[in-house]
């Protein structure tokens, strides 16, 4: 029993619990793999880094961008690299704000197990929209999260959006 709820059904989950694993490093399955950006949810791809929808977002719209290069230190990214990443997620703000519609948007790594990485192995930059009233009873009650719109819709809305704010 988790909170006051008995059950919690949320069908979705089961493709991260019970679906296909990627062997090795996720993101640079991702990276290398880029005939795949429509299954993978990439919407935004250049020479250093790649934008992706998070596949178990904690708001709708909840993006990252990840550098093409294994590392889990930023410190071992070029000047270059890491400048990209830190204009992609200028410009993702952006994005989400005027185009997405998002009152904020919180702004993160987390770098390493310890720092709270749930893909330590490879640095990503989380930017996940906020609106007003998005976290209700559920969260605090449950501990749990309602995702109230359809992924694959919101895929589609950022991909139209990265072509006017990201590129």
């Amino acid at each position: 029993k988790v909170g006051n709820l008995d059950h919690l059904y949320a069908p979705w989950r089961s493709e991260y619990v019970a679906g296909k694993k990627v062997a090795g490093c996720v993101f640079c399955h991702i990276a290398k793999n880029s005939f795949n950006d429509k299954e993978n949810h990439v919407f935004y791809r250049d020479e250093f880094c790649f934008g992706v929808m998070n596949r178990y977002p904690y708001t709708p719209g909840h993006i990252m961008f990840i550098p093409h290069q294994h590392t889990n230190a930023i410190e071992t990214l070029s000047k270059e690299k890491w400048l990209r990443v830190a204009d992609l997620a200028q410009r993702g703000v952006k994005m989400l704000k005027e185009g997405f519609g998002s009152g904020g948007v919180n702004l993160g790594m987390n770098l390493g197990e310890c720092g709270g990485a749930g893909i330590a192995e490879h640095v990503h930059m989380h930017l996940v929209p906020r609106f007003p009233r998005d976290t209700n009873f559920i969260t605090a009650v449950g501990a749990s999260r309602v995702y109230s719109t359809d992924f694959q819709k919101i895929y589609e809305k950022i991909s139209e959006l990265s072509k006017e704010y990201l590129y």
